[in-house]
Parts: structure tokens; sequence; C-alpha cells
């Protein structure tokens, strides 16, 4: 399965040309602090000057190096970029004095790099404009993914580029938009960056400023949550923004294959799609009961109540993580069920988080499937996805995911109750970092922040949000010592 050699040279190399492309975003952000002139500028610069010394030095010492990237140098690098990437991003929020914690600066960073959103930061207004960007642009890189835009950008990257994009890319199985890799991460950034540009303009159209709305349009198609306001979406207080964002979030939830086919016209594709058509009705399902429970328990009015029970659901299950109201208010069953889509997740194929929906539909489907076997036992049942038979290898790695995602949840709820978190508090703050959503239950509700959490629970939930984003296995497999063998 593996080679026995694992070519670090090539790790050197990679990591080097990664590093040296969060210098130019740094650079980018250094711009947009030039424009507020405030005080972040200097911290940007220096950032920017550090990675792309390390990414310079490590090119230059790498020169001659073989090129080919294998499986077990595929694990590696996805999992180190993202370490690597926000040790070095977390730099302007220190440096500059903005996050004073280097802890708190690496939580944030991690958060935003991986799309989680959950935030340390009691006042955001008070943060340079520089600094927001870098918060809202490491989110929108983190979204489709470094290693994807690598692919996109890196011609270096083009030789065994799909040991990485494998590794990266959520969902049981990547989907290609083209036969050549690289051709495909073009494409997935170009879908991307058109969805970014649409909504930006939308909000415009909203009457935010173009800071706003350029920040707001990297967070939702990201699916990662963060916002220049510490109130979130509700600051704006706009029944037209709420639903441009809810649309957008639909959009960044859903695999981007089918957003390349709805492009394309091929609407028909779309909507035979069963994942598609599942992920649709679970939003639905939720939106409506929630919205009777809303209405009818004189939370507001009926459109009011509709749209902020679909702004949550969908926020949740997209794992975005924006609020425009504090589920924790409503009464226990309807923060009970935002609670229970913390595990769904958006469409594989998308940038959001948690379990996703393909996963969830096709371990039902094989229950039933089971039920069906016990009475004919004779007979040859199989589980069918988008009228395909599903493979039995396929079937037993999502259940062996679901299952251990389900194990560390649990584990993580244990470990953070004993570093001090109440019940309900801990159960909240591992699955919003698990499952990349940014916001939990209990203490840790769309009102509050992580700032509390003690420092070995925020290294801890920092390695969450990771594992998370990375679908598990990519980083958990590094553990194992047959890897290493």
């Amino acid at each position: 399965m593996f080679k026995n050699n694992i070519n670090f040279k090539v790790l050197v190399r990679v990591l080097g040309s990664l590093f040296l492309l969060e210098s130019i975003f740094l650079l980018i952000t250094y711009a947009v602090a030039l424009i507020y002139d405030e005080y972040d500028q200097n911290a940007i610069l220096i950032s920017a000057g550090i990675s792309g010394i390390i990414g310079a030095v490590s090119r230059l010492l790498t020169r001659n190096s073989n090129t080919e990237i294998g499986k077990r140098e595929g694990y590696i690098i996805v999992s180190l970029v993202w370490v690597f990437f926000s040790i070095v991003g977390a730099l302007p929020f220190t440096l500059s004095g903005a996050i004073p914690s280097y802890t708190d600066a690496f939580f944030e960073t991690m958060s935003g790099f991986t799309t989680t959103g959950a935030s340390i930061l009691n006042d955001i207004e008070a943060i340079p404009h520089g600094l927001l960007f870098w918060r809202s642009l490491i989110q929108w890189l983190g979204g489709m993914g470094i290693i994807v835009l690598s692919l996109a950008i890196l011609p270096m990257l083009g030789i065994g580029g799909m040991q990485l994009f494998t590794a990266e890319v959520p969902g049981p199985t990547p989907d290609k938009l083209h036969p050549r890799i690289k051709q495909t991460a073009k494409r997935l950034w170009l879908i991307y960056l058109l969805f970014t540009i649409a909504e930006t303009i939308l909000l415009l159209f909203g009457d935010m400023s173009l800071f706003d709305a350029v920040n707001h349009a990297f967070t939702t198609m990201a699916t990662g949550g963060y916002s220049t306001k510490q109130d979130s979406v509700a600051y704006f207080n706009s029944a037209y923004i709420d639903y441009v964002i809810t649309l957008f979030m639909i959009i960044a939830g859903t695999n981007f294959t089918l957003a390349y086919f709805g492009l394309k016209l091929k609407f028909r594709k779309v909507f035979k799609n069963e994942e598609f058509r599942y992920y649709i009705g679970f939003i639905l399902f939720f939106s409506l009961i929630i919205t009777g429970i809303l209405y009818f328990t004189g939370t507001g009015g009926l459109e009011k109540s509709f749209r902020d029970s679909i702004f949550q659901v969908v926020s949740i299950i997209t794992t975005t993580g924006f609020a425009t109201a504090d589920y924790m208010q409503w009464v226990p069953f309807a923060w009970l069920l935002i609670f229970v889509i913390m595990f769904f997740g958006g469409s594989a194929g998308s940038t959001g988080g948690g379990i996703k929906v393909m996963r969830i539909v096709l371990a039902i489907k094989n229950g039933y499937t089971e039920f069906k076997r016990l009475i004919h036992p004779n007979a040859i049942v199989p589980v069918r996805f988008n009228g395909q038979i599903v493979s039995p290898n396929v079937i037993t790695g999502i259940l062996a995911f679901v299952v251990f995602y389900i194990f560390i949840f649990i584990t993580g709820t244990i470990i953070m109750s004993a570093i001090g978190l109440d019940f309900e508090s801990a159960m909240g703050s591992v699955i919003a970092t698990l499952g990349n959503i940014g916001p939990g239950i209990g203490k840790l509700g769309p009102s509050a922040n992580f700032h509390d959490i003690p420092t070995a629970g925020k290294w801890f939930l920092s390695f969450l949000m990771l594992i998370g984003r990375l679908e598990l296995f990519t980083v958990i497999i590094l553990f194992s010592p047959a890897f290493w063998k």
C-alpha cells in the first residue's frame, strides 16, 4: 500500500511552496491594512516576511529533490499544512497585540482555516480592518482547501496531486470535474470565486459596506461563519441580508459538482441527485418544525419565525455558524433539534463539515436493508444510492467513519468535562469544533464564545477542528505505527 521510505525532501519542498503562497495572501492583507491605516500594518508585514523566508529557504534547500508525492506524503502534507499555516497565520494577531495570548491567536486562526468559526474575541469591532480581513480570508482559503488551491496554481504539485486531493476534499469519495486533477482544482476554485463575487454584489444591495459584504461573502461560501460584527448577522437587522446569506449558505453546503452543473443550466442533474434531495428535505423538515415552535410560543410573527428558523437550521446543517437569533433562548425542544442537526453536516464535496448528508443517508439505508435481510435471509438486497448499487467496501467505510465520529465526540466530551466545563457546554464545545460549526450549546451558544475555555481545552479543541476538517482518518492515520513503518 505504501512505499518503504517517506520522501521527506518533497514534504519540505511542498510545504515551502505553500508558505510562499501564505506570504502572498498576507501581503494582500497588508494592502487592506494600508487602506485603513491602523496599528496592524507592521505585524502583518512582518508575518508575511517570516512566511516568505521560511518558504524560500525550504524551496532552496530542496531544489533538486524528487517531486513524486505518494500516498503517505499526501497524508503528511495535508495534515501539516493546516497546522503550519495556523502557526504562522496566528502571528499577525499576536504581534499586533490584538490577541496577546498566542494560544488564543492560534485557536482563532485554526478555527479560521478549518472554517469552524469558533471565536475567542469579546469585541470584534475593536479589531483593525486588516486583521478582520485576514480572519475572513483564511476562512475563504480553508473553505475550498489550501491543497486544492495549490493544485490549481502551483504546477509543481501537479505530480501526484490526486493523493493530496483525496486526502483533503471532504466526503466519502472525491468528485472530479475533469480527468486531470489540476483542471478539477481550477474549476472548483472558479465556481467558488464566482459565487463569492455574486454574494458580495447582492449584499451590497442590502446596504452593507463593501468591506462587510466581502468579508461575509468570504465566510459564507467557506461555511465558516466569522463576521465583522460581535452580534454576527443579527447586527444588520435586515430580512433581505438574512435571506441572501441563507441562499448562499445552502449553495455552499451543496456538492460543488452539482453547483457546476447548475451553472451550466443542467438542473435535471442537480435535482436527480439523491443526496441533494435529502439535503434540501432535511433543511425544510427541521425549518418548518422550528418555525411552528417559534410561532406558537410567541417568539415572533410567522415570517420572522420562519426566517429565524431557516437561517439557524441552514447555518448549523451547513456548519457555517452565523446567527440571527440565540437558539439557546428558544424552548428546549427547539434547541435540542438544533443540536441534533449539528451532526448532519453539508453535502459531500461541499465546504461544510460534519458527518455529511450522504453518510447519514447511506447509514440509514444500510440499517433498513439489514431489516429486510433478516426477514428474507436468502435474498440479495443491495444498498442503492442515485440508482447505483453501493459497494460493501464503501458502506463499511461509512459505518466506520460514523462510529469513530461518535466515539471521538463522546471521548472529547469526557475530556472537556474533566477540564472543567459543565456537561452541556462540554458536549457543545466538542460538536462545535469537531463538526467545524462554531457555536455550540450550553454556555457556548451563539451569543457566547470560547474566550473562557481553559488553555488546555483550547489546544484540544484546536485538534478537534483539524481532524474534523480533514475527515478524521487523514490525521488519525498519522498516529498509527504501521503508517511510519
